[in-house]
């Protein structure tokens, strides 16, 4: 259906979203400490804020509701954070000369059709807009991958999203666990959410974090998250409505490593043993004579115990070997073997 396909590694999304400071040259240096973090990609948001919400006042348009943005319209926040489109390309191109996938979301079909100009690989859909079916409909009937975050959904918000894309034959989808606070508390995360996602929508699975620091996208990738998105900023002192809970590139480069590690010690199901692991089994236990036995004398429990290293018999054995005797003399520290034992 794409070309676009995961890497073999937890796919990882600086979000560039609003931290830009309207300034192009912080937008391209963004790509630029991205890749230098360790991110697989940067994205972008596609709209204005006339394709977002209405440039109206009345009560409907304040926002109000405890956030950081309170006492403002939705018109003037999104007239602050949105990115100009004449710079899509140019961030673009800095993205592929860095070798980072540049995607986006679109807010509106305009945002697709322009999206589509450029040939992005894949489709976000924010976590406000799960429940825009045409718009999901629109974006996934264009046959690309489909990342979808879940941060104000209920189950049967998911239900019709998912559904909205396959019923235009489009099965490429990855669901984000979400929380839409910003910043989130990471009692709110609610990670075991995500294997839950998978295993009912048979999609793959991911977090959009808005919590602060790396911890709990680790934790993600421990239970299975194939896609990490973070909020990425140069320097919060650049401002913006999302610098707060963005993270700067020493934070997100400590994200990045620490989901590595995860990786690795993630590994797969094997009982197989290293070869470090296995020249430890030197100190396993084994029976070991523990005080001077005669020859012909009774092993005991005084006399035989459980011990590391593993020289000796293995310590199924003990049973067996009490009370049977000892075939020569025997000081402490010897290791049993069935030869010293009638």
């Amino acid at each position: 259906m794409s070309r676009f396909a995961y890497p073999d590694h937890t796919f990882v999304i600086a979000e560039l979203s609003a931290n830009h400071g309207h300034d192009i040259e912080n937008a391209l240096a963004t790509v630029r400490a991205a890749k230098a973090c360790g991110a697989d990609a940067i994205k972008i948001q596609t709209y204005t804020a006339d394709t977002i919400t209405l440039d109206c006042d009345n009560e409907y348009f304040q926002i109000k509701s405890g956030t950081i943005w309170d006492g403002t319209t939705l018109y003037k926040l999104y007239q602050q954070a949105y990115t100009p489109w004449e710079w899509h390309a140019a961030i673009q191109a800095e993205a592929a000369r860095e070798g980072l996938v540049f995607f986006s979301s679109p807010f509106d079909f305009t945002a697709v059709d322009f999206l589509e100009a450029l040939d992005v690989p894949l489709y976000k859909i924010a976590s406000f807009e799960i429940n825009d079916i045409p718009l999901i409909e629109y974006a996934a009937a264009k046959g690309k991958p489909m990342i979808i975050s879940t941060g104000i959904a209920r189950l049967a918000d998911i239900e019709e999203a998912v559904a909205a894309c396959r019923r235009v034959g489009n099965d490429d989808i990855t669901l984000l666990k979400c929380t839409s606070a910003y910043p989130a508390q990471a009692s709110e995360a609610n990670l075991l959410t995500i294997p839950h996602l998978r295993d009912t929508f048979k999609v793959k699975v991911g977090l959009s974090d808005h919590t602060m620091g790396h911890v709990v996208p680790i934790a993600a990738v421990a239970l299975g998250a194939r896609v990490i998105e973070k909020h990425f900023i140069l320097d919060r002192a650049i401002g913006g409505p999302d610098a707060s809970f963005s993270m700067t590139p020493d934070e997100f480069k400590l994200m990045v490593d620490g989901v590595r590690v995860a990786e690795q010690a993630l590994g797969a199901v094997s009982y197989e043993l290293t070869p470090k692991v296995a020249a430890s089994r030197k100190f396993a236990r084994s029976l070991f004579v523990t005080a001077p036995i005669r020859a012909g004398e009774a092993f005991t429990a005084q006399n035989v115990r459980s011990v590391r290293p593993s020289d000796g018999l293995h310590p199924r054995h003990y049973g067996e070997v009490l009370g049977r005797h000892a075939r020569t003399d025997l000081a402490p520290g010897t290791p049993l073997a069935w030869e010293l034992i009638d």
